[in-house]
């Protein structure tokens, strides 16, 4: 492995705190933050822990491991530093395993900065998440192209983001996300003409016909072309959850949509504050 990063979560008195954790290689976290801040009651309930890759971008042969447990009851908001840069990969893909079990009551939101893939750069990323039924699961990722010298966009070879959702020990979500810009044309046109696709898939006991329904409702303004042009979309999934992606012409566009997105859910379902990621 280039970089491994292992945590363990326990719930204490009301409190997440990070129990154990393990790190080898070009993978690294900053020390643990209370994300609502020394005045919000939020630091009650959920930790967030913000890894870091010291090497500054995934090079070709690149193997990444980032796994977390979040035992029963605790919670943890999972950023980075900054944006994951993937560059010229000669030497084969880059990738990035992400392994997360939730036991009974736990809650996950991972929220990374964007993933830039730049000209000749082929990256595969696989997600498993084992989680108990009454858990709550949030992944965010955005996808977009990096610079070319001819200025043309999306010159990269391959992005795959493959994610894996057992729920009760059954398999319950499989989403495959794969963009070869050389195969099915140029991915701005399979994008719509959109430099940015943003995805946030949720798993969690509310997440019902109903909410899905408000949640549209909370993100219509958004969507309006005559903004933004940002379009989007939510699917229900055959358990409690939905899948939202969006395509968007800016870092910030995808941004306002996620974040919006979980900062409807962490106030109607959890009580808390918008979302606000503090990298220091």
């Amino acid at each position: 492995m280039t970089g491994e990063l292992r945590l363990r979560l326990e719930a204490r008195q009301g409190r997440s705190v990070v129990a154990e954790q393990y790190h080898a290689g070009a993978l690294r976290m900053l020390r643990p933050l209370d994300p609502g801040g020394p005045q919000s009651d939020d630091r009650a309930r959920q930790v967030m822990v913000t890894a870091i890759n010291p090497g500054g971008g995934y090079l070709g042969g690149d193997r990444y491991l980032l796994g977390a447990e979040l035992g029963e009851d605790s919670s943890l908001l999972l950023t980075t530093q900054s944006a994951t840069k993937v560059y010229r990969t000669p030497q084969g893909p880059a990738g990035l395993r992400q392994e997360f079990r939730l036991g009974a009551g736990a809650r996950l939101e991972s929220v990374p900065d964007g993933l830039i893939a730049y000209q000749a750069a082929s990256y595969h990323q696989d997600t498993e998440v084992w989680m108990h039924p009454t858990a709550s699961l949030a992944l965010a990722e955005t996808v977009t192209h990096g610079w070319a010298p001819d200025g043309t966009p999306f010159r990269f070879d391959e992005v795959s983001l493959r994610t894996r959702v057992h729920v009760g020990g059954r398999l319950a979500v499989s989403d495959n996300l794969l963009l070869r810009p050389e195969h099915g044309g140029t991915a701005r046109l399979m994008l719509g003409g959109h430099s940015h696709l943003a995805t946030l898939l949720v798993v969690d006991p509310r997440a019902d016909d109903d909410a899905v329904r408000r949640l549209r409702d909370e993100l219509g303004v958004i969507a309006q072309p005559a903004s933004s042009g940002t379009l989007l979309g939510i699917t229900r999934l055959a358990v409690p959850g939905f899948v939202l992606r969006a395509l968007a012409g800016s870092t910030q566009s995808a941004e306002a949509v996620l974040h919006r997105a979980l900062g409807w859910m962490r106030r109607h379902w959890h009580g808390q504050d918008p979302l606000e990621l503090r990298k220091y």
